[in-house]
């Protein structure tokens, strides 16, 4: 796919998503998305990347959806994108955002700058969110007469509770990246000018752990989260266990631990994908 509206590249261990409309504050459109999908898929492709960054060009993140490309085109009677009536949240049509985000790699969103709208709820699912502390974050529907998407309600929800969750969407305020991660909706706020040190200081705590028992690990998270079946819970995570114990990252963490050393858990993934291949 040729990029139009974002950038990717590779940075050590990590595979960095820029959204790449500066001019308009990296306004939302569906080809974005797209792209964005395409560039998640690309790096869960790529066995040298471990953790998935996304972020915006220029003073932005992203300001939302770009009210002249999707809404004022959508009212006008032409489709924004592929087919964004038959997709969810305005997303083309067999786009699945939250399935795709939850069975990656682990992701932070590094926010850079405002985040309003579908450039929040995009990245509440995503593992970290990282804000500059200035950043301006605004859950903003109700100020043009639309609701929340892509599972906002429920994932916003899980990181900040009912009651600040309610405030930020009902009111459309904008709040900066200092009070939300008061709020939960980001996990740390830094100044802007240590917003890189901080994401590469947290992707260094996934880097080195097994890929396939983080994804699962992300699995299980997103399955019961709000699962009030414990029997379940736990059958799912027996179920997972299972799959765990006849992997090589276990069978390489045990020999590592009996024999006192690092385990390599790449060295581990490599034997583990050449006996498929056999």
């Amino acid at each position: 796919m040729d990029y139009t509206q974002i950038a990717y590249r590779r940075d050590g261990t990590l595979g960095v998503v820029t959204m790449n409309r500066p001019d308009k504050l990296n306004a939302w459109t569906p080809r974005m998305a797209e792209e964005m999908a395409h560039a998640f898929r690309t790096a869960n492709d790529d066995s040298e990347v471990a953790v998935i960054v996304l972020t915006g060009e220029g003073r932005g993140f992203c300001a939302g959806a770009d009210m002249e490309d999707t809404f004022k085109s959508r009212l006008d009677g032409t489709d924004p994108g592929s087919n964004t009536a038959g997709g969810s949240g305005g997303l083309p049509e067999g786009l699945d955002w939250i399935g795709l985000v939850r069975s990656s790699k682990p992701m932070i969103a590094a926010v850079n700058g405002p985040a309003v709208g579908i450039g929040v709820t995009q990245i509440l699912p995503f593992d970290v969110i990282i804000a500059a502390e200035d950043a301006k974050f605004g859950l903003v529907f109700v100020k043009v007469g639309i609701v929340p998407e892509l599972a906002s309600s429920h994932f916003a929800t899980a990181r900040m509770g009912f009651g600040k969750t309610s405030e930020m969407m009902l009111s459309g305020n904008l709040y900066t990246g200092r009070e939300v991660a008061e709020f939960g909706l980001a996990d740390h706020a830094v100044p802007a000018d240590q917003l890189w040190d901080k994401v590469r200081e947290v992707a260094a705590l996934f880097e080195n752990n097994p890929e396939p028992m983080m994804r699962m690990t992300k699995q299980l998270l997103s399955q019961n989260l709000a699962e009030h079946d414990l029997t379940l819970v736990q059958r799912r995570e027996t179920e997972a266990l299972k799959q765990c114990w006849s992997m090589a990252e276990h069978h390489e963490a045990v020999d590592a631990f009996l024999n006192k050393r690092q385990p390599d858990f790449k060295a581990a993934a490599a034997r583990r994908r050449a006996q498929a291949a056999e």
